[in-house]
């Protein structure tokens, strides 16, 4: 884990016209290594993001028997079991760190896999996160979660020596609906999963090409069929940059004058990009070039130039598409003139801290307006910097990456004091967030 440090802001950033590269893709990082030690054979992931989430989910399936080999800078190898081979000894203890990712993914898997008989748990932000929605599937594969009735971190998990198909109506989490995939991999009988409401569809893409194990039909709503205790190909993957760490960049170049950014390689996933689509429709000047396609995913360059926008307008289907980015959607808003609104908000608190609850405190310290009602967040912006000048922002210990990051690209855009604590937090998705915003001109100091 790493060393404990706050972070100090206190000047502005000033114009910038450079081109970066982002840290790999979280999503797909943490799937390559699960699913690889479920396929067969040897699968090869490069391009790995190499993050505190994906040495947590390295370090749990080395305990339960995988053999994993690093190659070379962010290039493994994953000696796959195959379904059904993942072996605990009884009252193993996994440690998910911060990743819910992991977290509800690799509980899919256990949950079907025999004879598993282990304690569970995460950091201090994940014990506090609510697990009800992902008990209560896996115990309809059969698996048991004690003790009973409780939703949260620390449990134990014991798998079903019969797992069974079920029938699953998939709502907004990729992370639920990927945990019934994983789980109907080596189940008995066709799980069949009715995605209701679009989610991200990472899993579904690593897995595409087991024609055996999974089936696509795509009618008004999307239908998954998974046929278990099926043969998994090995992996072959190269992961591209995260749009969500682009995300920030993407923020501080349209928010600083007369600044230009090239990002390389991201991920344009269509579910991961409704941030960028957003803002482009609001008046942002952002363009994607050289759009490419590998093992079923789309990268390609994002243009970013400074834009004024209008306030936005983010109806209920932008949810899904851009949940890591509300956070700094709600800064962006902060800083440009005029109502914007955000609607079906209600699942922002339950991520690694109440997000809502949170902007609004580091909103107010500046003297945002933002009113909260039922499911949606109304936030009363303004573009005029000078009077942020002799604000004050303290960002308590909250293990929240994205709230971390928000927070100092709002300190770097008013140039505002600012101490955020805990910022290593940040290192379980973006290690290169702040060497990228150092070279953008970006100054801060390291309090250890």
């Amino acid at each position: 884990m790493s060393k404990s440090f706050n972070l100090n802001i206190n000047s502005l950033i000033r114009p910038f016209k450079k081109t970066i590269e982002v840290d790999s893709d979280k999503s797909l990082s943490i799937r390559s290594f699960l699913i690889g030690s479920i396929s067969q054979n040897v699968s090869k992931a490069k391009n790995v993001l190499e993050s505190e989430d994906i040495f947590s989910t390295i370090n749990c399936l080395r305990r339960l028997g995988v053999k994993i080999q690093k190659q070379g800078p962010k290039s493994y190898l994953i000696y796959g079991k195959g379904l059904g081979s993942l072996f605990a000894k009884k009252n193993l203890k996994l440690n998910f760190g911060n990743s819910g990712t992991l977290a509800r993914l690799l509980i899919g898997i256990l949950s079907t896999t025999p004879d598993i008989e282990v304690k569970i748990q995460g950091d201090r932000s994940l014990n506090k996160r609510n697990m009800k929605k992902l008990i209560e599937l896996m115990s309809k594969f059969g698996a048991e979660f004690l003790p009973k009735k409780k939703e949260n971190f620390p449990l134990k998990l014991i798998s079903t020596e019969m797992p069974i198909c079920i029938r699953y109506k998939a709502g907004v989490s990729a992370q639920l609906k990927s945990a019934a995939i994983l789980a109907g991999l080596n189940s008995f009988g066709t799980t069949e999963i009715l995605e209701e409401e679009k989610s991200r569809n990472h899993t579904e893409n690593v897995l595409i090409k087991n024609v055996q194990a999974i089936k696509i039909k795509k009618d008004k709503k999307k239908l998954i069929k998974i046929f278990g205790k099926r043969y998994l190909k090995p992996l072959d993957i190269k992961v591209p940059g995260d749009p969500s760490s682009a995300a920030f960049f993407t923020a501080l170049t349209m928010l600083n004058k007369n600044s230009s950014l090239k990002i390389k390689n991201v991920g344009l996933n269509p579910t991961r990009i409704g941030f960028y689509e957003l803002l482009k429709k609001h008046g942002a000047k952002i363009k994607f070039k050289n759009v490419k396609k590998n093992n079923n995913e789309i990268y390609g360059d994002i243009y970013i130039k400074s834009s004024k926008i209008k306030p936005i307008k983010a109806s209920k289907e932008y949810y899904v598409k851009a949940t890591d980015e509300y956070p700094i959607l709600f800064v962006i808003s902060a800083l440009t003139k005029g109502m914007s609104i955000f609607k079906n908000v209600g699942g922002l608190k339950n991520k690694e801290s109440d997000r809502i609850k949170e902007m609004q405190k580091i909103l107010k310290q500046i003297g945002v307006k933002s009113i909260l009602s039922k499911n949606e967040i109304k936030i009363y912006g303004d573009n005029n910097l000078f009077k942020y000048k002799d604000k004050k922002i303290n960002v308590p210990n909250l293990g929240d990456h994205r709230i971390c990051m928000s927070a100092q690209i709002l300190a770097l855009i008013t140039g505002v004091k600012t101490k955020i604590s805990n910022f290593e937090t940040v290192y379980t998705s973006a290690p290169s967030f702040l060497k990228i915003v150092k070279s953008l001109g970006g100054k801060f100091e390291i309090q250890k």
